[in-house]
């Protein structure tokens, strides 16, 4: 299974790679995202360890049962071969109704065939109020392409 773009990445085709995740991410649905990544994956979100698609489907589900509404924007930090690290927010509000905004950044590792065999990433929430909403859904047409990520 190949999954383009392909190592060695350029800026150009990582930065096609980060937008196809971000747009698999915003669907919140595991299965579509567990594809991206090897059998054997290895994860550490948080501090939580993930291996292989069928936790990494767990994970995802557990994770979009509890964050809900959830949009999320990634931008292409740095690229080099089969590397590329990325830094991303995200907002979603928990069942009692109160915002969050997520900020991270991940490492991504790449096989030759372009699926994901290693990710890391580091996040903090920071409560928001509603009218502090800046991410709602996915990223429009007018906004590919541009990195739009505020330090705030």
């Amino acid at each position: 299974m190949s999954r383009p773009p392909v190592p060695p990445f350029t800026e150009e085709s990582a930065r096609i790679k980060v937008q196809a995740a971000e747009d698999a991410w915003n669907t919140c649905d595991p299965d579509k995202v567990a594809l991206a990544y090897t059998e054997d994956s290895v994860w550490r979100n948080r501090g939580e360890f993930v291996t292989g698609r069928d936790e990494i489907r767990a994970f995802l589900r557990r994770k979009w049962d509890r964050e809900l509404d959830y949009a999320l924007r990634k931008e292409l930090w740095a690229v080099l071969g089969d590397r590329i690290a990325v830094r991303f927010q995200y907002e979603s509000r928990d069942a009692s109704g109160q915002w969050w905004r997520s900020y991270g950044n991940e490492q991504w590792e790449f096989d030759a065939s372009g699926l994901m065999r290693r990710r890391e990433a580091s996040i903090n929430d920071v409560r928001i109020e509603e009218s502090e909403r800046r991410i709602f859904g996915p990223r429009g047409d007018d906004e590919r392409g541009v990195d739009v990520l505020p330090l705030r």
